[in-house]
């Protein structure tokens, strides 16, 4: 009975868990890594993009799907079936998969369906079928592949089903002119085009020039167009009576179709805009007035041949759109009765996706609302904030507003499908930080979106000219060149990169710390004009300069923290004036005694802090007067240093650590609390805890309100020692009921319940390898949490999180949560320090997406490329995920309804005796 018993808890224990934790990966936001095609359904109104590693996604807006090759083959080509939910790709391994979006219980879901690899007849060599293009027909039955030796072959979709007496094979093709043969070979097949008219009628472009009508029904060849140049694609026009081509030596010409005498000039207009770079692509689109006119590449080899251009031509209006990465391929959406006229320009570049509105004058940019280039600069790194009061989002979103006039006013025009996803429950920052700017996102939902930017460098004298404009360009240019799109490939002053960032959502104040690296950013002396947003009231300059590498904000005291790998420091922005700096030297630790000790004497560390700065001084000024190039060489060793200490995957069993270390003094995090230090009542302070295994704390004695701008703010040192010296990596003080004490200014806005100041508290100490409690103020170990150190284990992050039941609104508790080296995540109960639950989450080697992890009060982002976060969540309360449902287009459920009617009317007719 005693055994029953016990298993009874243990079961409870586990129907616990599962009421609280569940690991899902959920949402991926952001770019898609490497892209390398684009496809464009007009009836579901979709786009999709596949990538060099295998990956595709698709979708618009809240509506998305990501599939995965088993294949690490690159996507070549994604093609959606005509009125279907169906696509095909074509991967660089010559295998093509067909792709499904299936509906379950109200929602899509998408699923490889098939994959099919050409054969060709027996013995034939790999170029026979080497698949260079692919054509859905617009029966959505039929693909037809062009290959690398000149051949069509035909298959019947979806089972991917070859119809041999249908293929088109290169002899059939060749009743052109001797000469014309004689003097080249057809090559490859580089484009199929089928007539937009007549659907039985495709012409074959072949990579030489030629360009071959042929009558899928008939199963011959009606016409020949023998161009002369390097074929580079084709463009049939929408009444079907001219052939859109375009060369690699920068032309394009028009052909009329139906002339069936080869031997004329079927050549009505050639053109070449501006030579001599091969136009990769050509588009024409009717309008009312003089069509549209769309061609990517074509520049000026000698001047511009390294520009990424699509031009776009319509009645008197020129530009040569010029983006900053290379095109993939693009599209247009039209719209309008007979679905022809021009709506939007979509294209696809390496690192960002841009849509342009062709109906309204200047043809600006439409914002992305989803797929945005998160590295439009490079991430230095990220910061989440949840439940922003309403006013202050307000407020964010407002200043953004002003930022974005330069958009079109035009809703996003890919709008297919439909989200099934909550509305989310809070308003949820994510903050990245690149060349000097900190830009806000809107988290809150399955879309991440872009709120607002504040740029810091504007307030320094840098290379870069704030007034710099990327739409801007110059007069009488020509090509008419307009710069379009926010990826920015210059953004890389290493000055600039923001490391640290503390927003209190209640106060509005926001501190920002940057690099600054070896060379000190001097700021600008005449006044810098913000734009609406946040304003600089406040600026600190660490001396000497380095890598920011821990940042607190405490807005109800109204004081910042920060570390540095030479120390940390204590800012009073009220008062504008420094609290204390502390300079750390391994030279200098403090000899102490047990795993965690006090100083007993706290004018004895007093003295040996003032000694040490003393000394530091001195050093660091002799240092610069005789050698800044050394001091200049040993930031950089650092920074290079610790970069690859943040990033090492995998490390070997660490014993104690050296106090000869040199990252020893680097600060690794800061906190405020307030807190029992003393055994008289409770103060405020802040801790720190550094590289070297050191927990420094001070009593903080902050002046009344009514004095708090005359009087200054005070600090008594008091420091602790982890006897294996492991760096430490979060500091968590608990209250009298063991739960983590609430955000500033968050009892005051009645958001938490006040702390339990009658309890004795308790501090966390978290460092790389295990976790401890102590006792306030006597300091005295209460329990621990060992990692293993046999397979490496090492946390990397750490952060409190609050899970709530999924069965009951009432129940919810802390806990921490962690991430280690290896790429799993655990969950850990506070304050009993018992190991709740852990999941494999990133692998070991994806080094960047374990270094830029992000906790969240309940979710996780973390980067899975430089380009894309891929979310994750924890709690089985708390899931942002996506939930779509696309159905088929109208014009096929119509097919099938109309293919029952006649069954039944068969079926009527039998059972009346009718013939």
């Amino acid at each position: 009975m005693k055994r029953f018993r016990r298993h009874g808890h243990e079961s409870q224990r586990d129907r616990l868990k599962q009421e609280l934790f569940q690991f899902n990966k959920t949402v991926e936001h952001g770019f898609p890594h490497q892209p390398s095609a684009l496809g464009y359904s007009p009836s579901l109104q979709l786009l999709a993009i596949g990538s060099r590693s295998g990956a595709i996604k698709f979708g618009a807006p809240g509506v998305e799907f990501m599939g995965l090759h088993d294949e690490s083959a690159a996507v070549t080509q994604v093609h959606f079936l005509p009125h279907q939910v169906e696509l095909v790709t074509l991967l660089d391994d010559n295998s093509l998969h067909m792709w499904t979006l299936q509906a379950h219980k109200g929602l899509s879901e998408l699923l490889e369906i098939g994959r099919f690899t050409l054969t060709g007849p027996p013995r034939a060599l790999p170029h026979v079928t080497r698949v260079t293009a692919v054509l859905p027909h617009s029966s959505g039955e039929l693909l037809l592949l062009g290959t690398e030796g000149g051949h069509v072959f035909i298959v019947e979709v979806p089972g991917f089903r070859e119809l041999e007496e249908r293929n088109i094979s290169l002899d059939q093709v060749q009743s052109v002119p001797e000469d014309y043969i004689g003097r080249r070979s057809l090559e490859h097949v580089e484009a199929l085009q089928e007539n937009p008219v007549d659907s039985n009628q495709v012409v074959i472009g072949y990579d030489r020039g030629l360009m071959v009508v042929w009558d899928l029904e008939k199963h011959c060849a009606v016409q020949h167009i023998p161009a002369t140049q390097q074929l580079e694609s084709v463009w049939w026009t929408e009444d079907g009576s001219y052939i859109l081509s375009s060369h690699s030596d920068g032309s394009y010409c028009r052909w009329m179709v139906g002339n069936s005498d080869p031997t004329t000039e079927d050549e009505e207009k050639s053109d070449i805009p501006y030579p001599c770079k091969a136009i990769m692509k050509i588009m024409q689109l009717p309008t009312e007035e003089p069509p549209f006119l769309l061609f990517s590449g074509g520049m000026p080899r000698a001047s511009y041949g390294d520009r990424h251009c699509i031009t776009v031509i319509h009645s008197k209006t020129h530009v040569a759109l010029d983006f900053t990465s290379r095109i993939i391929d693009f599209f247009v959406i039209t719209e309008g009765p007979q679905n022809t006229d021009p709506s939007a320009l979509v294209v696809l570049v390496e690192e960002e996706l841009v849509v342009i509105d062709l109906q309204t004058e200047g043809w600006p940019v439409i914002q992305t609302p989803y797929l945005v280039p998160l590295h439009s600069s490079a991430i230095t790194c990220s910061h989440h904030v949840s439940s922003i009061p309403f006013k202050l989002w307000e407020r964010i979103s407002a200043a953004g507003d002003l930022q974005h006039t330069h958009y079109s006013k035009k809703p996003w025009p890919i709008t297919g499908g439909q989200s099934q996803a909550a509305d989310p429950p809070q308003r949820d920052l994510l903050l990245t930080h690149e060349d000097g700017t900190v830009r806000f996102w809107d988290a809150s939902g399955v879309c991440l979106y872009p709120l607002y930017k504040l740029s810091t460098a504007i307030a320094f004298d840098t290379d870069a000219d704030p007034n710099d404009n990327m739409n801007q360009s110059s007069e009488g240019e020509w090509p008419p060149f307009r710069k379009v799109g926010c990826f920015d490939p210059y953004s890389d002053d290493p000055r600039l990169g923001i490391q640290k960032i503390h927003l209190c959502k209640y106060s509005g104040y926001l501190i920002v710390a940057g690099t600054a690296g070896q060379t000190r950013l001097d700021v600008r002396e005449e006044p810098v004009l913000f734009p609406p947003g946040f304003q600089p009231f406040a600026l600190v300059q660490c001396q000497p300069p380095a890598v920011v590498t821990a940042l607190n904000l405490h807005s109800e005291w109204k004081l910042v923290a920060f570390g540095t790998s030479h120390g940390f420091g204590l800012f009073d922005y009220h008062q504008k004036n420094s609290v204390f700096v502390c300079t750390l030297n391994p030279s200098d630790q403090l000899a102490m005694e047990g795993p965690l000790s006090r100083v007993k004497s706290i004018k004895k560390s007093l003295r040996q802090s003032f000694r040490r700065i003393r000394r530091s001084r001195v050093s660091l000024r002799k240092h610069h007067v005789n050698n800044a190039a050394k001091l200049q060489e040993a930031n950089a060793r650092l920074e290079a240093e610790l970069a690859e200490m943040e990033l090492a995957p995998v490390q070997r069993k660490i014993e104690a650590r050296s106090s000869d270390d040199s990252f020893t003094g680097l600060v690794r995090t800061l906190y405020f609390a307030d807190t029992f230090l003393s055994d008289s009542h409770n103060t405020p302070s802040l801790w720190a805890g550094t590289n070297g295994g050191g927990v420094f704390a001070y009593m903080l004695r902050i002046p009344p309100v009514e004095h708090r701008a005359e009087e200054p703010v005070t600090a008594q040192p008091k420091e602790i020692q982890l006897m294996h010296r492991a760096p430490v990596l979060g500091i968590v003080v608990l209250d009298g009921h063991g739960t983590p004490l609430p955000e500033p200014l968050e009892v005051a806005h009645d958001l938490a319940r006040s702390p339990d100041m009658h309890g004795s508290h308790h501090v966390l100490v978290v460092s790389e390898e295990q976790f401890k409690i102590f006792t306030l103020p006597k300091v005295s170990a209460k329990m621990k949490l060992k990692l293993t150190a046999v397979d490496g284990s090492r946390v990397r992050k750490v952060g409190v999180a609050s899970f709530g039941s999924n069965r009951t609104e009432e129940y919810s508790e802390s806990d921490l949560i962690f991430l280690t080296n290896q790429g799993d995540v655990h969950v850990v109960s506070l304050p009993s320090l018992k190991m709740q639950v852990h999941y494999p989450c990133i692998r070991k080697e994806d080094v960047s997406g374990i270094a830029s992890c992000v906790f969240t009060k309940h979710g996780q982002f973390y980067l899975i490329s430089p380009s894309e976060f891929e979310r994750f969540s924890l709690s089985t309360r708390s899931l942002v995920e996506l939930r779509c449902l696309v159905e088929a287009p109208l014009r096929r459920v119509m097919e099938h309804a109309l293919l029952n009617d006649e069954v039944l009317q068969e079926i009527q007719k039998s059972l009346e005796g009718g013939p």
